[in-house]
């Protein structure tokens, strides 16, 4: 187990305050996970992060942990906030290359140490999938109150509910009641045959762009124009769809011209990008705007940063960027990165 940190790990201290819970005795506490007959280490981040303070270097510190132990356990549960944790999810699901065990990531809505916490079922149950030696799930996954989701599928879609996450293009993996019932087993394809490594270079020199009605140029250009900036994902509006306003289809085939990479995804929570649908979005694909699908926020800004950071062909970049290489997107499968 890696705790990462986040609210999971939370208990009240006598003098009234919250501190980190030490899961090194995790099992003293949750005895009902010696039932499990599992060998529990934990690796604990010191001090614990924030999820708002996780980003690439801390998701190069887990893939190196995970990385490091890969042959000494069947599998791994790591502790995050909630708040980033499709980010991160999404990101190992692409650096841990050729993973055929399961890394399951979970949290809490509310700290361990209270009453109602929903902290107790989402980790008894995150270590149950990730111990049980016939179970289906060979890939990076978030539990949260009792459902399994592939994590480059999956968003935070609420703050204040205990089923904060949502898997809109895709249903869960697996859900928990009486039983486990696991509806989606990785495919084979995904790590038959490829050795397992982590890819720990990423780029990060990428934007995300969310469109609204009013948008001015400056700040369109901004970013589109910036030199520094080598990707881009930009969050259009129903199934691809941008203002036609020559200024502005003009900024983004510049951007593109200058040999960045343009990815187009929705800003609806469910449903996929149509490029040519409608004129709309005809003159992005005219302009050279690469089609995200159905890729969340979380799983195209990763992927992009992944992408490019493990290949310096510009074209290779851009056909896999619009096809499936994890179970991310529905599209042409790709298993070859």
């Amino acid at each position: 187990m890696i705790y990462s940190g986040g609210t999971i790990g939370m208990i009240l201290s006598p003098e009234g305050h919250y501190e980190p819970f030490d899961f090194v005795d995790v099992e003293s506490v949750f005895p009902e996970l010696a039932k499990l007959g599992a060998d529990i280490e934990v690796h604990s981040f010191n001090p614990p992060l924030d999820s708002s303070n996780i980003g690439p270097a801390i998701w190069v510190q887990i893939a190196r942990i995970i990385q490091t132990r890969y042959q000494e356990f069947d599998g791994f549960v790591i502790l995050h906030g909630s708040d980033t944790m499709a980010y991160t999810g999404s990101a190992l699901s692409f650096m841990l290359e050729g993973l055929d065990k399961p890394v399951i990531i979970t949290g809490s809505q509310l700290p361990i140490g209270e009453i109602r916490t929903d902290a107790k079922e989402n980790l008894e149950s995150a270590f149950e999938i990730a111990a049980h030696p016939d179970q289906p799930i060979k890939e990076v996954a978030i539990y949260f109150e009792y459902k399994l989701f592939r994590a480059n599928r999956a968003k935070k879609v609420h703050a204040d509910v205990f089923g904060a996450f949502r898997s809109p293009n895709f249903r869960p993996i697996a859900e928990a009641g009486v039983h486990f019932r696991y509806f989606r087993p990785t495919p084979e394809d995904a790590y038959k045959g490829i050795p397992f490594r982590v890819q720990e270079k990423l780029e990060l020199n990428v934007a995300l762009k969310k469109f609204f009605p009013g948008i001015s140029y400056p700040v369109l250009e901004a970013i589109m124009l910036k030199p520094e900036i080598k990707g881009i994902v930009i969050e259009s509006y129903g199934s691809g769809n941008l203002p036609t306003e020559p200024a502005l289809i003009e900024t983004i085939r510049e951007g593109v011209l200058q040999g960045k990479i343009v990815v187009n995804i929705t800003q609806c929570t469910a449903g996929t990008v149509d490029m040519g649908r409608y004129a709309t979005s005809k003159y992005l694909l005219q302009s050279g705007v690469l089609n995200g699908a159905d890729l969340t926020t979380e799983a195209a800004i990763t992927k992009m940063m992944y992408l490019m950071g493990k290949y310096d062909d510009v074209e290779k970049v851009k056909y896999l960027m619009q096809r499936n290489i994890r179970g991310e997107m529905t599209a042409e499968r790709a298993y070859s990165t």
